[in-house]
């Protein structure tokens, strides 16, 4: 959910060889997808499954609208074999495609050539994503109204380091007994959340929905309900006294005039430490999330043995949906990640995570207990939502609406636990 213009995504990755391979994609694709990939983790001794796709949006009022996302996939980081890096950018505004690619490409770069990456990653991010942010004002690029979110996961050895500016989402699967549960690694940035609300308002943003701004319904009821039971006018941020920027988002890479009302590029970085009890995770645009909670995305992926097959379900199944709530789809980028052969010294915790738990708050989605840092700190959440999801492949053309193909039967085969 991007700015009130609309969200304003990758080409066909190489096979190459060496120690490190940079999967840095941006293209006018209409939907990429990649031959399965693996990366081992020598130090403790599993290996990463990985595969990834991206769509084009369906814009029937402007067909020739670049995809706006982008993604990033880096192996063995510095030479380092136990260093990877998985990362979604969704751009948004008129110059949304550029921001999203410059983001993608300078953020990597930026912890590559960190020397203290290893050893101080949350640092290191932070300062990645700073220097990103600035470079971005200072390019050529006008970002005074366009910009990009970043959601990105960072593989040390066996913890993950989450970090988010926006509401595109990391997810990363939990056997629970029979059970495989969603347990989120990053928490949307919007108006729906309170303290990002508070902070955002505090700064001199107005935040009201379209209908509001727009004096169709009253301004100063201030309470939006959830994002998933709004619907279609969420809470945007506005200056004082103008109809702009529109963002229904509060942090961002990018957005120069909607920092002056709060938006930042600062990152929310969580961690968690992997068990064997940890599948797979989930990186994706908020094209996914918009209609789909994380424990259905969890849910689809574990009826697939092959993940090419899950992220053609999930992209299929997000958009059926925006065209059954919309006229259009957002552009949906999804990076699938399966954790194999991981060491059985960890199977009895259930939970997954080794997160700090700071200032104990409820999720904005469902009922479950979350716990919420910002900046160098960490939060890790639990959910465990069902939904009985038909899954689809798609195929997609510029010129018409989107044939969706029910897979056989075959092809549908769950996850073993």
């Amino acid at each position: 959910m991007g700015c009130v213009n609309g969200k304003c995504c990758s080409g066909y990755p190489p096979s190459s060889g060496g120690d490190s391979r940079d999967y840095s994609l941006h293209a006018k694709h209409i939907l990429t997808q990649r031959s399965l990939e693996k990366v081992p983790v020598p130090s403790h001794n599993f290996y990463l499954e990985y595969s990834v796709l991206t769509q084009r949006g369906y814009y029937p009022d402007s067909p020739d609208k670049e995809n706006q996302d982008s993604f990033c996939i880096k192996t063995q980081i510095q030479g380092n074999p136990n260093i990877h890096f998985f990362g979604v950018f969704d751009g948004h505004g008129q110059f949304g495609t550029q921001c999203s690619n410059f983001v993608k490409d300078r953020l990597v770069e930026k912890l590559a050539d960190d020397p203290t990456l290893a050893d101080d990653p949350l640092r290191a991010f932070n300062s990645a994503f700073a220097d990103t942010n600035s470079e971005l004002h200072n390019s050529g690029i006008d970002d005074s109204m366009s910009g990009t979110t970043a959601i990105t996961v960072l593989v040390i050895g066996d913890t993950l380091f989450v970090a988010n500016a926006g509401d595109s989402r990391a997810v990363v699967a939990v056997k629970d007994g029979n059970s495989i549960l969603a347990q989120d690694m990053s928490l949307d940035q919007t108006p729906f959340r309170k303290d990002e609300y508070e902070r955002v308002k505090l700064a001199g943003a107005r935040v009201l929905s379209v209908d509001q701004v727009e004096g169709l319904k009253d301004p100063n009821i201030q309470a939006w309900g959830d994002e998933e039971s709004d619907g279609g006018d969420p809470p945007r941020l506005w200056v004082q006294n103008g109809m702009y920027p529109g963002t229904a988002f509060t942090r961002s890479v990018g957005d120069s005039t909607a920092e002056k009302i709060g938006v930042v590029a600062d990152p929310e970085i969580s961690v968690f430490q992997l068990t064997a009890n940890h599948l797979f995770f989930v990186v994706a645009s908020d094209g996914v999330f918009e209609f789909l909670s994380s424990q259905a995305v969890v849910n689809t992926v574990a009826r697939y043995t092959d993940p090419q097959d899950a992220c053609a379900a999930i992209a299929g199944e997000s958009y059926k949906i925006w065209l059954e709530h919309e006229n259009r789809t957002d552009d949906i980028t999804i990076i699938l990640v399966h954790i194999k052969g991981f060491p059985n010294s960890g199977a009895g915790t259930t939970d997954g995570s080794s997160g700090t738990s700071l200032r104990p708050t409820r999720s904005r989605r469902g009922n479950s207990e979350i716990s919420v840092a910002s900046g160098s700190e960490f939060y890790c959440s639990l959910r465990s939502e069902s939904s009985d999801l038909h899954s689809f492949q798609h195929v997609v053309s510029t010129n018409r609406s989107p044939a969706l193909v029910v897979p056989s039967p075959a092809h549908q085969m769950p996850l073993e636990l």
